[in-house]
């Protein structure tokens, strides 16, 4: 990976970045000591980009809106 130097990569930062966001990571030293590591940033996974991935895979009863209906109002009446 390639190492620079702060003053050298003050001088070089847009050729420095343009390279991270090719995948060409980099590191910014002082005095030689690596500092911090740039690299291209990741978009976060947007939850959105997956509705629609379970399509055909799963099926719902036609009656899913009354399943266990009966067996819930007897709960109740059997309770009074």
């Amino acid at each position: 990976m390639l190492q620079v130097n702060i003053h050298e990569a003050k001088t070089n930062l847009s050729r420095l970045i343009e390279g991270a966001v090719r995948g060409e990571a980099f590191v910014i030293a002082k005095s030689g000591k690596p500092m911090v590591t740039v690299r291209a940033y990741e978009q976060p996974h947007n939850p959105s980009d997956r509705v629609g991935f379970l399509k055909g895979a799963i099926s719902v009863p036609d009656d899913f809106d009354t399943m266990g209906a009966e067996e819930i109002r007897n709960m109740f009446e059997d309770g009074r």
